[in-house]
Formats: C-alpha cells, sequence, structure tokens
C-alpha cells in the first residue's frame, strides 16, 4: 500500500510567516495530529493554545524573533548544515531541482526553507531520495534548531545581542521559545516516519546521491584535518 506524506503538506503551514488565517490553520494542524499522531499533537498543544489568542502582532514578533531579525536561529537548512560555504550552494540546486520537477513552489523563500522542503517530501516520487533527504538534511538540522532554543544557551545569545543592539523584540520569557513547541512536533513525525539515528552524522557519507560529491569532499576536509592537528 502506497503511503501518504501529505501531513508535511499540512504541518508546512507552522513554519509559515504568520497572517490572517494563521491561527485557524494551526488549529486544523492540531486537529489533524490530534487523530493522526497523539504525541505530536501534546508536543504541540501549548503552541496551538497561544496562537489562537495571540494577536496578529505578537505572532508577527514572534516569528521574527524566532526565525528573521536578530533570529534564534533560521529555518534555511543549507544554512544550518553548512552555513554560507559551497556546500549550501549544492543543496540549493539538488532541491531546486526536485522542487521543480515534484511541482513545488517555493514562493519567495529559497529551496532550503522548512515549508518548501516539507512540501517536498509530499511531492516527491523517488522514495529513496525522500529518505535520504531526512536522514541527511531535515532530520540532523533539525536537532541543531532544536538545539539552539535551549534556555540557558538562549540566554547567553541574548547577552551578546544586548551588547550589540540597543533593542530587543519584546517578547515574554514564557512564549519567547515557544517555537520550539512546532518544531518537536515534527520531530516526532519524522521518528514515526523514517529511522532517524540517534545521533548527528559529522558528514554525509560518500554515497549521498542527494548531496553528489559533497560527501567525499567533508570526508576528505575531516581527515586532512586530523592529519594537521598537534604532534608530540
Amino acid at each position: 500500500m502506497e503511503v501518504s506524506f501529505a501531513h508535511y503538506t499540512i504541518i508546512a503551514d507552522l513554519f509559515s510567516y504568520p497572517d490572517a488565517g494563521f491561527a485557524a490553520r494551526v488549529g486544523g494542524v492540531q486537529a489533524f495530529l490530534e487523530e493522526t499522531c497523539p504525541d505530536a499533537a501534546e508536543e504541540l498543544r501549548e503552541f496551538s493554545e497561544f496562537a489562537a489568542q495571540a494577536s496578529l502582532v505578537e505572532l508577527h514578533e514572534l516569528y521574527t524573533r524566532s526565525f528573521d531579525v536578530q533570529a534564534i536561529t533560521t529555518l534555511d537548512l543549507g544554512y544550518v548544515m553548512f552555513g554560507d560555504d559551497y556546500k549550501r550552494g549544492q543543496v540549493l540546486v539538488n532541491l531546486s531541482k526536485e522542487q521543480r520537477e515534484a511541482g513545488v513552489d517555493c514562493g519567495s523563500e529559497l529551496p532550503d526553507h522548512l515549508p518548501n522542503v516539507l512540501r517536498l517530501l509530499d511531492a516527491m516520487q523517488d522514495h529513496a531520495l525522500r529518505e535520504e533527504l531526512v536522514q541527511k538534511i531535515v532530520a540532523p538540522a533539525l536537532r541543531r534548531i532544536i538545539g539552539e532554543f535551549d534556555p540557558e544557551r538562549l540566554e547567553k545569545k541574548n547577552a551578546v545581542y544586548k551588547r550589540h543592539h540597543k533593542t530587543l523584540i519584546e517578547r515574554s520569557e514564557h512564549h519567547g521559545i515557544i517555537y520550539r513547541k512546532t518544531l518537536r512536533a515534527l520531530y516526532v513525525l519524522l521518528k514515526r516516519d523514517f529511522d532517524l539515528a540517534g545521533s548527528e552524522t559529522p558528514f554525509v557519507p560518500q554515497h549521498s546521491r542527494f548531496l553528489n560529491s559533497i560527501g567525499t569532499e567533508m570526508t576528505m576536509e575531516c581527515n586532512k584535518g586530523k592529519s594537521h592537528g598537534p604532534t608530540g
């Protein structure tokens, strides 16, 4: 029987910039998860309750503080994994090709933006490639993003922001990291649908179809770093 991944298009709405219909869509995701994945629904519930009563201005500020200006992190998965390195360019090229073939409209965002990648998981026909995309890019990037919402780590970042910027986007202490709930709900879904490894691998393996030669180059760089390490 063909397995459906349509729920990734549904949950992608959680990570789009909030508009007038955002709270209703979050409520729809919550109801869907209650029926299909109670563990993910439990993770999301606090965010759903917040979105239902928050003003659009509050939602905008929270999204911006979490993912855009002076952000806790970014939702661009290639950047999370590789920063500005050329390897991200390879990710973007391959994602763009797959999204174009699958008919996924990336809008104004880059191909590695999380909502675009989630919609690709639903649309792509190559099951092996979907599995590789989740294992090598989506899951490890998501673990890193969730880690950035750790309260202790966040406090250190805020200390730096306060030194270098005169103002910070106002936020309550309780809701300042609430987007972590959406990320954790997504990760629960990924764990259910894919056999995720317990820990993040340091580089992409050489056999990766999705990133072509990147795995080989990263392995060479790791080995070169070891060979030039301290001696004596």
